[in-house]
């Protein structure tokens, strides 16, 4: 306090504590905001990345990565819609598996479907715990998954479709059509003829000199 001014002290005590306060209530405002913001992010990226997940649990079980891919996810989704558009559960509502993957140039994939959850976590969580679909999450070898979810208009169902596969396979070259026994054998015999009208340079009276 300041003489002959009484009140001068204590408003400024007052102030800069106001002041205090104020800064450090805005310091915690933005440190929760950003807690927040932290732990929303992890739970964001796994929804939204299954291949993330799959990818975890494959590591896990002595499995290799994989990751996203466009003609397999093309796949899948095509699975997923036409499961929606019947509301049916099934492998073959497209026509066979083997036929459906066939653009994924892949030399061994396998696919999983479900109904229900409209997130993938309780869908992964769905065919881990079952022994047919988590051996085609270890599929192994795999280096390629595609995944998708379409809801049916009539009940209002989430399908889900995963196609896992390995990698593309090379194209192999064409080798050369062999011939046949029967043209070997025409070959061969063709041969000696050539030598012997060669080796006859004057021939007089079917006499060969």
């Amino acid at each position: 306090m300041l003489p002959g001014y009484p009140n001068l002290g204590k408003r400024h005590g007052e102030f800069v504590s106001f002041a205090r306060i104020s800064i450090l209530a805005r310091h915690a405002l933005l440190l929760g905001l950003a807690l927040c913001f932290a732990a929303a992010i992890p739970g964001r990226t796994a929804a939204a990345d299954p291949a993330q997940m799959i990818s975890d649990f494959r590591l896990k079980h002595g499995e290799k990565r994989v990751t996203l891919d466009g003609t397999l996810t093309r796949i899948a989704h095509d699975q997923a819609q036409a499961m929606a558009s019947k509301d049916v559960l099934d492998h073959d509502v497209l026509g066979h598996f083997n036929s459906r993957v066939a653009p994924a140039g892949a030399g061994r994939a396998a696919e999983n479907i479900a109904y229900g959850y409209d997130g993938f976590p309780k869908t992964l969580d769905q065919w881990i715990n079952s022994s047919g679909h988590r051996k085609n999450l270890l599929l192994p070898g795999a280096t390629r998954v595609g995944v998708a979810s379409v809801k049916s208009a009539k009940s209002g169902r989430m399908y889900w479709a995963m196609v896992i596969a390995g990698d593309y396979e090379s194209k192999k070259p064409k080798s050369s059509p062999k011939s046949s026994p029967k043209e070997s054998k025409q070959a061969s015999t063709a041969k000696p003829k050539a030598r012997a009208a060669e080796s006859c340079r004057l021939k007089i009276l079917s006499l060969c000199l």
